[in-house]
């Protein structure tokens, strides 16, 4: 008895299967149809009612506002027009508005107000300190944040008291020139005048691009003064430094010998990883650089980062040299611990300063910095035969005359 009522369920489920399911799939056409229908009802009703509204305002008397212009008919009949009228202090747009019978009347009251304002738009109240916080605004997603801090310190340490009060359009040439010679007189290098000067010049560049002012920094004279050389150790503190490290292999030391055998920045030095070191075959890759920079809106003054390297340039595999592979292989650790601890802990570029000047203090060397290591790197690869071109690309420099310049010592 069970088994002929599950039967008949069956026949009777196929059965409906049968007769509803062709309705079904037919009332899903016929409604896809019908949206089809209706999409193209819709996209004619609409071209449809544009033109109706052009029948009306030609029947009245008016033309009709096109898209872009904006003229625009209120409510109570007149037509408005708006434009840009000017540019705010914070750099955003200022608009105004001009108000007619017609269309035509407000159309061609507004081509003159546009043309009477391409030149008033220029803000003529705009300060130095003004222009900045604009400029900072713009940048602060296009540079590295290193970068963007560096230009911030000089401006807030030596631009915004001398400078930051005065309206740019009252800003001279004479006041620039003033200025840099000042800060000259004040005991600063021509370099580091140079790269202050280079920060207002960029200002006044940004001001021309998008406020339309004059580049007051065209005429400004620029420092140039030869770079002091540097302070290196000779040929005997070279050989003492080397087997003193080479005696005593920390990792501190290894991270010393390798600067001074490889040429690498000590942001470079600091950033350094295992995973970066290929010792089969003989390879560094530098990747990236730390350095502590002003830490804005946090809870320390100052954060370190780890980021990458000066430039592009600066990306690079050097060769290592076969006496420093035992002292790596010796001190190898996993691939994502820093060089310098041993840790997945970063040691900053202060620390390793202060290293390096006590192995200097122990030995009783002259106290050169930790830059000196690179200059001496490169003054003895000259030395041994090294092309220039090559040598560039080792100390990851973006042109040949850099190199030459300012690194390359004279061993006599």
């Amino acid at each position: 008895m069970v088994s002929q009522i599950i039967l008949f369920c069956e026949k009777k489920k196929r059965l409906k299967n049968v007769i509803l399911k062709p309705k079904i799939n037919h009332l899903l056409s016929m409604a896809a149809i019908l949206n089809r229908k209706t999409h193209r009802i819709e996209k004619k009703n609409a071209l449809f009612k544009r033109i109706y509204r052009q029948k009306c305002c030609q029947e009245r008397g008016y033309t009709m506002a096109r898209r872009g212009e904006n003229i625009y008919k209120r409510k109570d009949g007149r037509w408005e027009g708006r434009f840009k009228s000017g540019i705010k202090a914070d750099g955003t747009a200022k608009y105004s508005s001009i108000y007619g019978k017609t269309y035509a009347e407000v159309k061609a009251e507004l081509s003159e107000k546009r043309v009477k304002t391409t030149v008033s738009a220029v803000p003529r109240d705009l300060t130095l300190n003004n222009l900045f916080s604009i400029w900072f605004a713009d940048i602060r997603l296009k540079v590295k944040e290193s970068t963007y801090m560096n230009y911030r310190m000089k401006y807030e340490k030596h631009i915004s008291l001398t400078l930051g009060k005065t309206l740019y359009d009252k800003l001279t040439v004479e006041k620039l020139n003033s200025f840099i010679q000042c800060k000259l007189s004040s005991g600063l290098s021509a370099k580091y005048t140079a790269d202050i000067a280079g920060v207002i010049k960029s200002v006044c560049r940004f001001a021309k691009k998008r406020f339309g002012y004059e580049d007051k920094s065209e005429f400004m004279v620029i420092p140039k003064g030869k770079a002091k050389e540097k302070e290196l150790l000779d040929k005997a503190g070279q050989t003492r430094l080397n087997s003193y490290l080479i005696a005593n292999p920390t990792l501190s030391n290894v991270g010393i010998l390798l600067s001074a055998a490889t040429g690498i920045r000590i942001g470079e030095l600091c950033a350094l990883k295992w995973e970066n070191i290929d010792l089969e075959k003989k390879i560094l890759t530098v990747r990236n650089t730390a350095q502590r920079i002003k830490n804005i809106g946090g809870t320390t003054a100052t954060k370190l980062v780890v980021t990458s390297p000066k430039s592009s340039s600066s990306v690079r595999e050097i060769p290592l040299p076969e006496f420093i592979i035992p002292l790596l292989s010796k001190a190898k650790a996993n691939s994502g611990c820093y060089l310098l601890s041993g840790t997945r802990s970063i040691v900053e570029p202060r620390v390793m300063q202060y290293r390096f000047k006590r192995v200097l203090s122990d030995l009783s060397l002259p106290d050169v910095s930790f830059h000196s290591l690179r200059h001496g790197f490169a003054t003895n690869c000259i030395a041994i035969g090294v092309d220039v071109k090559t040598l560039s690309e080792i100390l990851g420099h973006s042109s040949v005359e850099i190199t030459l310049n300012r690194y390359v010592h004279s061993s006599m």
